[in-house]
């Protein structure tokens, strides 16, 4: 029993916050809307992460995921901004260009 806890708790913390270390860009989606997620390949030089919902549902809700696609911006452990879908499924056209701003906005302020 102690030992199912132990790996629970690892577990837990692996997924809890490695995704959010320095800039990572995180997109949270599901295999019924592949069509409406957005690629990207323009912030490869961060860190980028795609969680499905049939694969790690506990996080989507650890991190209260209500619409998906949703992309998620993290900086240093915490959240910088979240672009979510609408009722359509359908990520907002201007989506990589909000992530995109809001990196540069990161990436100013260190100056």
């Amino acid at each position: 029993m102690k030992a199912l806890l132990l790996i629970l708790l690892l577990t837990g913390s692996i997924y809890g916050q490695d995704f959010k270390n320095d800039i990572s860009v995180v997109q949270f989606s599901a295999g019924f809307v592949k069509d409406s997620e957005v690629k990207l390949t323009p912030f490869k030089t961060y860190n980028i992460y795609y969680f499905k919902m049939e694969e790690k549902a506990v996080l989507f809700k650890e991190e209260n995921i209500k619409y998906i696609p949703t992309v998620i911006l993290y900086h240093n452990g915490k959240e910088v901004t979240r672009v979510e879908s609408g009722i359509d499924l359908k990520l907002p056209e201007n989506c990589i260009e909000i992530i995109k701003k809001h990196i540069d906005k990161i990436i100013e302020d260190k100056f």
